[in-house]
């Protein structure tokens, strides 16, 4: 049994849910996926321990049939006969009928942990544990859970096509901790360093356990993440090799968006790979939740299928800033020159987490006010605005009522200047009355650095909202 995690942060709500699923009667079949090192492993022994569940856990790895039997049995008998050895099984369905025989009626947690390994060693295995759900699981206590990284493998499993298709009776798609989970990760941090190392790692558990609040950024980076001997050196490789087998064209695509091409014409131009399967390549991405597509968010809904707006962006925090700073430096990295590759870094830094994590987060903002009614309506939905010449790092809308929210995000060391929110505003009000005339509109302000005194007597004469990182904090965080 792998030992569970003292530290446990940020999984509140899945967990929740994992203990009402435990309560409910009869057997229960989970499918539970999400990247690597995203916690999906300690959620679930959690959720075994905190459930009071006799929790059989069986680490996959990748080997013959026969030697996976031989495993999961093990692990098995281990937890419901313990001190007994197992017989050896020459079929998955003579080890299913003896685990039923075994939990006895009980209702067992039974953890099959990184499942898509299993299915390549032998594919017929999918049609097996349907079988064995059908004739034997489902007529116990059983609680059965497939749990997988490889997101491709795992999402087949809901198709129609499968084996499985119709069986599970609930699915959790474990994602990246929220920005809220940083404090815990990191209480000794101010608001401003949470956000750059949020900017730099995202909310990956793995990735903030290696993050020292007793160093300064710099610090950790020079330690952990410049380090030929860390985890995330070769961690975006292993994560695309992980998902895909001919791994070369996808790193390159990946490599073209974190350098900063956005539009699917450089995208191709940088990756040397031709559009049409440069497209094929960009929808295989977003698929296993690697890429997105983004939209203007002022866009109408009748023309956002067709649209030809879209910018490709990277998802994963860490993928941004690795192909951003770490793989164009990797020579200075391999000779140790981390000072060197700091000095890059820290030249860029700002306008890298101001436009990253800083504006995303300044988003968050706004669906979180929404929800606490804090704004004069409900978005449809969040985004950003570009095309004309303007740019808009916040924009919420709704249709129906004809409200739009615009706004400014500004990552600047300084506060902000009255004449800087005067430019914001004579910027946004031009953009609302030629696009947007007879709209509500309402203006917000984001600043690291907080205003001037002069700068909040004008926002108020103009009616824009000012928001500082307290107030940032104070409602991405409660």
């Amino acid at each position: 049994m792998k030992e569970i995690p003292s530290r446990f942060i940020g999984r509140a709500e899945e967990l929740k849910d994992l203990l009402a699923i435990s309560r409910r009667e009869g057997a229960q079949f989970l499918i539970v996926y999400g990247r690597r090192r995203v916690g999906k492993t300690t959620l679930l022994l959690q959720w075994g321990a905190r459930g009071n569940l006799p929790t059989v856990y069986w680490p996959i790895a990748r080997a013959n049939a026969a030697s996976l039997r031989q495993e999961l049995a093990q692990a098995v008998w281990r937890t419901l006969s313990p001190g007994t050895t197992p017989p050896t099984f020459d079929t998955w369905e003579g080890l299913f009928e003896n685990i039923v025989v075994l939990a006895s009626g009980r209702r067992i947690l039974l953890i099959m942990d990184e499942f898509p390994w299993a299915m390549e060693a032998d594919p017929a295995l999918a049609s097996r544990l349907q079988h064995a759900w059908d004739h034997l699981f489902k007529k116990n206590n059983l609680i059965l859970v497939l749990a997988g990284s490889h997101i491709g493998m795992m999402s087949r499993l809901f198709e129609y096509q499968s084996p499985l298709y119709g069986r599970f009776t609930a699915q959790l798609h474990v994602k990246p901790l929220p920005f809220s989970s940083l404090a815990e990760f990191l209480p000794r941090y101010d608001i401003e360093r949470r956000i750059a190392t949020y900017a730099v790692v995202g909310g990956v558990p793995a990735y903030l356990e290696r993050m020292k609040d007793q160093r300064s950024l710099a610090e950790n980076l020079k330690e952990e993440i410049m380090s030929a001997t860390g985890i995330f050196r070769n961690e975006p490789f292993f994560l695309i090799s992980d998902q895909v087998k001919e791994t070369r064209n996808f790193i390159e695509v990946i490599r073209a968006i974190g350098r900063g091409n956005h539009v699917l014409e450089d995208v191709a131009t940088v990756a040397h790979i031709p559009k049409h399967q440069t497209i094929v390549y960009l929808d295989r991405l977003q698929d296993l939740g690697m890429v997105e597509r983004r939209l203007p968010a002022t866009l109408p809904p009748a023309k956002r299928s067709r649209s030809h707006q879209g910018r490709y962006h990277l998802l994963d925090h860490y993928h941004r800033f690795h192909f951003r700073f770490i793989d164009p430096n990797l020579d200075l990295l391999e000779q140790k020159r981390y000072n060197q590759v700091w000095e890059k870094i820290e030249s860029q830094i700002r306008a890298f987490v101001g436009g990253t994590a800083f504006e995303e987060l300044c988003r968050a903002w706004v669906w979180s006010e929404a929800d606490h009614q804090g704004l004069s309506f409900v978005p449809e939905i969040v985004g950003s605005h570009w095309g004309r010449g303007i740019q808009i790092d916040v924009v919420a809308i709704d249709w129906r009522s004809k409200h739009i929210l615009l706004g400014e995000a500004k990552w600047e060391v300084d506060q902000i200047s009255a004449k800087m929110l005067k430019d914001f505003v004579g910027k946004a009000n031009q953009y609302a009355e030629k696009e947007f005339n007879g709209w509500l509109v309402q203006l917000v302000f984001f600043a690291r650095a907080g205003f001037t005194q002069p700068t909040r007597e004008e926002a108020s004469n103009v009616h824009v909202r000012l928001v500082d990182l307290k107030e940032l904090a104070k409602r991405l965080e409660e």
